[in-house]
């Protein structure tokens, strides 16, 4: 299937509306042709009668509206953006994946989706989720091969950007919600350090983990998004949609984050595949003049593992308490499952995983500082997405980065031997997501052989 066609990348999007080349009606006609073209195919999206008719409307709206000059016009204006459905968004249902009535699911606009109105977004609807952001997959097939799982649970948001319906799409993580559908959708994709974006009005899955996020087809445009989406933007002093420009990353033109390794027994959970082009993107990297450290950590990863989903299926028990005992018969099996598991887990057994959860985070901090890396580097899933959809993957490569809270991004990173992509993951300490957003513009173009020329003649 034909992918990344129908959007220019954001920021070249975002430009172009902005200056008036473009018009947001023109751009909305785009998006509504795109998407009647390829989601029945896709199905990225949730259904929605008068689509069109609601962006055409909202398109006029904001030009009638919006400052004449171009330059008084916000940082996404006119830009179409898909929304999974667990964050609420006025006028439009929110059902989560579920089979529960709507109006239970019902509250307040999410802030996210105020900020992203605020910057002159469109909604152009709401993108397929898993079950209650858990495990149990939507419809949504990969756009790069139709019997291949998205990936899950922002499965619906990774493949509307990946196959050019929208430049922009918001989902959320709690373990890997959000780069391991990067990874196999061959797109960018961003989860923040936690905390750094308000949850206000988004289905909890576990309230310690969740995190806001967004896909993009370049770091560009993830960049961009984070501009106004982030609490406390500190990046380029230009004010929301425009940062200073970026320092050239080419070698030679800029100081290079020092990138860490952690091998060990979770890198050994990636699969060969993965591994064999971990190994090659590496190498590329090193070629272009970037430091890559092998630092052993967490050795005690099974640990780490059920620490986590201790905490996590406490937590999601709690936050279906109410729902579950009133509709628990409309559920699907795997999201029951992680309830039932939840139910069983007492609160000493909760208040047990926190405490080893801080140890887990200071240890992974004092590693990273010992060693001095800046960033660690690892692949973004166990391999490349599998042909089945019953699941939506595995997130053991996402696990330690959400439960220590720190940012992390996926960026495209070739492709397995069946031709689907593979994708390689980025992390930051917390806090740091400006920091990693710089480092991966340099990253991405090692990655797309933009710095191919220049590290040869080093």
């Amino acid at each position: 299937m034909t992918t990344l066609l129908g959007h220019r990348p954001l920021a070249q999007e975002a430009a172009a509306l902005r200056s008036g080349a473009d018009d947001p009606v023109d751009a909305v006609r785009r998006t509504c042709d795109r998407i009647d073209a390829v989601d029945p195919q896709v199905r990225a999206f949730v259904p929605e009668d008068g689509r069109r008719t609601r962006l055409l409307e909202a398109a006029r709206e904001l030009a009638a509206a919006g400052p004449p000059d171009p330059a008084g016009r916000p940082a996404l204006y006119g830009v179409p953006v898909g929304i999974k459905d667990i964050v609420r968004v006025d006028g439009l249902p929110t059902r989560a994946g579920s089979a529960l009535p709507p109006e239970v699911l019902a509250g307040a606009q999410a802030v996210v989706v105020d900020r992203l109105r605020a910057a002159g977004a469109l909604v152009a609807g709401k993108t397929v989720t898993a079950e209650f952001a858990v495990t149990a997959p939507g419809p949504t097939r990969n756009p790069h091969n139709p019997a291949h799982t998205p990936g899950g649970s922002s499965s619906g948001s990774a493949a509307a950007v990946a196959a050019g319906m929208v430049p922009l799409a918001i989902g959320t993580q709690t373990v890997g919600s959000m780069i391991r559908p990067a990874a196999f959708c061959g797109v960018v994709g961003f989860k923040p350090t936690y905390g750094r974006i308000p949850l206000d009005g988004v289905i909890p899955n576990a309230l310690s983990f969740d995190t806001l996020g967004w896909y993009a087809t370049d770091v560009a445009g993830v960049a961009l998004a984070a501009s106004v989406l982030l609490d406390g933007w500190r990046r380029g002093g230009g004010g929301p949609g425009r940062p200073e420009p970026e320092p050239d990353p080419r070698p030679g033109r800029a100081s290079r984050p020092v990138l860490g390794v952690p091998v060990g027994p979770y890198l050994e959970r990636a699969g060969e595949e993965a591994l064999r082009a971990f190994k090659e993107q590496r190498g590329l990297l090193g070629a272009a003049g970037y430091e890559v450290r092998e630092v052993p950590v967490m050795d005690d990863f099974d640990a780490v593992v059920e620490q986590l989903f201790t905490m996590n299926r406490y937590e999601v028990a709690r936050a279906h308490a109410d729902w579950f005992a009133r509709f628990g018969d409309r559920y699907r099996e795997q999201t029951t499952a992680a309830i039932r598991q939840g139910q069983a887990i007492g609160d000493a057994a909760y208040e047990a995983a926190r405490t080893r959860r801080a140890a887990f985070r200071a240890e992974l901090a004092a590693v990273s500082a010992g060693a001095g890396i800046d960033l660690w580097l690892a692949p973004a899933a166990t391999g490349p997405a599998p042909a089945d959809l019953t699941t939506t993957g595995t997130s053991i490569m996402c696990l330690p980065w959400s439960n220590a809270g720190l940012p992390s991004l996926s960026l495209p990173a070739g492709r397995a031997a069946d031709g689907l992509p593979l994708g390689l993951q980025l992390i930051a300490a917390e806090g740091a997501d400006e920091a990693l957003l710089d480092a991966a513009t340099g990253i991405e173009r090692v990655l797309n052989g933009a710095d191919g020329e220049e590290a040869s003649r080093r």
